[in-house]
């Protein structure tokens, strides 16, 4: 099993400019690869998802009626980012993030962004995301998005592209760090060939960002990560994080509002908590405030923070900036905050909102991918492509009904990298979601989840959809 004879098919191909020439940062890899033994490869992938399932790396699909844990799909040969190209990702994120967090600030205070027009009051106030409850809040330090996972993908030329940010609940970076694991132990010679920036200690970097958020005159900070419970998707990854962290998992049934601050409940009793880094969404925090039905959260918990007595990642609130229509205008927001160009550009897209947007797209939606502006996971999206007549028409039917809830954008090429399939290598799709961390700073963890369609000619990457995930190197030099 070798490259001789990988074809680029015509796509940006991350490894290979053309058959039999590879690119200058994997040149080395791929003559390793050629010179493993016949099955030897194929031996280590199996071994890979060997790991995985001893590890217990899972994750569930909500639209599988059994509920089923799945093992992580993994693929072993890696994503390469060289160092040049992780430089222009690390600005343009870092410059992203920064206006993000500007406009949660702004749009739960003063407005002014709707007030000089640059942003409909509509768009805001119309968003699922957006919390009145909310305004007036000013969290610790002014941060709001403490934790964001903002996806990326090349196009055929292979230029970058925004395609969403995440700023609620971000899931994912255990598979990144569980990855890394896996090829450590897979491949040990090529760490040493190769100088390949490290991801284990994206915990310590998490830690360090709650930390900030307790005030300064406490010592020692009680820290938690709060989860929807075991029947949640993502709850290896809350229970890993919490475990590499060295702070205590709980659920919202483990801690209790009492003289004004939250307490853990304890086999000796009740202990304060200070930061709470949450991973259940705004309206089930606080059945007082939010969902009234809401067994997940704590009553009263909103009242504390309105106090700042304990801090909350990411801060209630920040789902607005998930909303898709308002991700349109994110290269609006850095002109306007930071009176900058957008290092990093959005992916063209069409507002179903606007009368004239809306009928392009109604004319147009076999070349199109509609996306509900609110939806994740891979859910609530069309790709007209491959999308069937019946498909379109419903869709069609969906946007002029709520057209305030779709956007459309154009289909891209995006970038490929070789993937087993079989007794050879096949390339498969790839998107990238780099998690970003504010707290006294901004920093930029060093790759990230890199998501595969597993699928022939797919271009859906998400797990719950068939997708699997590859490590992520970013290469020091």
């Amino acid at each position: 099993m070798n490259f001789n004879a990988y074809d680029p098919e015509g796509f940006y191909d991350e490894w290979f400019i053309r058959v039999g020439e590879p690119r200058p940062e994997v040149r080395v890899l791929v003559e390793r690869i050629n010179q493993l033994p016949p099955g030897e490869l194929q031996q280590r992938q199996q071994a890979a998802q060997a790991i995985l399932m001893q590890m217990g790396v899972t994750f569930q699909v909500y639209s599988d009626p059994a509920q089923r844990e799945r093992i992580w799909p993994f693929d072993v040969i890696p994503r390469v980012v060289n160092a040049q190209e992780w430089a222009y990702l690390e600005r343009g994120l870092k410059q992203r993030v920064e206006a993000l967090n500007l406009f949660l600030q702004d749009v739960y205070q003063e407005q002014k962004i709707v007030k000089d027009g640059v942003i409909p009051e509509e768009v805001i106030v119309s968003s699922q995301g957006y919390l009145p409850a909310c305004r007036g809040l000013s969290p610790p330090g002014g941060v709001w998005c403490h934790i964001t996972g903002s996806d990326l993908v090349r196009d055929h030329e292979g230029k970058w592209w925004v395609l969403e940010d995440n700023l609620r609940v971000p899931s994912g970076v255990s598979y990144v760090l569980e990855n890394r694991r896996v090829m450590k132990n897979t491949f040990p010679k090529l760490f040493r060939m190769l100088d390949i920036r490290p991801t284990d200690d994206y915990p310590s970097h998490l830690l360090e960002t709650l930390l900030y958020l307790a005030p300064s005159y406490l010592n020692q900070p009680c820290v938690v990560v709060l989860t929807p419970g075991v029947y949640n998707s993502a709850y290896f990854e809350h229970a890993f994080l919490a475990q590499q962290m060295g702070v205590e998992l709980v659920e919202g049934g483990d801690l209790v509002v009492v003289d004004g601050y939250v307490h853990m409940r304890t086999t000796r009793g009740l202990q304060r908590v200070d930061v709470i880094y949450r991973r259940i969404d705004d309206t089930f925090l606080d059945p007082q405030v939010f969902n009234p039905n809401s067994l997940l959260g704590i009553p009263g918990i909103m009242e504390v923070y309105y106090q700042g007595k304990v801090a909350l990642a990411n801060a209630p609130g920040t789902g607005v900036a998930d909303d898709k229509v308002v991700y349109a205008y994110v290269p609006e927001m850095i002109r306007y905050y930071l009176d900058a160009e957008p290092i990093l550009p959005n992916v063209p897209t069409y507002l179903c909102w606007r009368e004239s947007e809306r009928e392009y797209v109604l004319n147009h939606l076999e070349e199109l991918v509609v996306k509900a502006a609110n939806e994740s996971g891979g859910y609530g999206m069309l790709m007209g492509q491959t999308a069937t007549p019946q498909e379109r028409a419903a869709f069609a039917e969906k946007i002029q009904q709520f057209p305030r809830n779709y956007i459309a954008q154009p289909t891209l090429s995006l970038s490929r990298v070789p993937t087993i399939v079989g007794d050879r290598f096949e390339g498969r799709h790839v998107d990238l979601r780099p998690y970003v961390l504010f707290g006294k700073e901004i920093y930029v963890h060093p790759g990230g989840l890199t998501r595969v369609a597993l699928k022939k000619g797919s271009l859906v990457v998400n797990s719950s959809q068939g997708g699997g995930s590859k490590d992520t190197w970013v290469l020091a030099e």
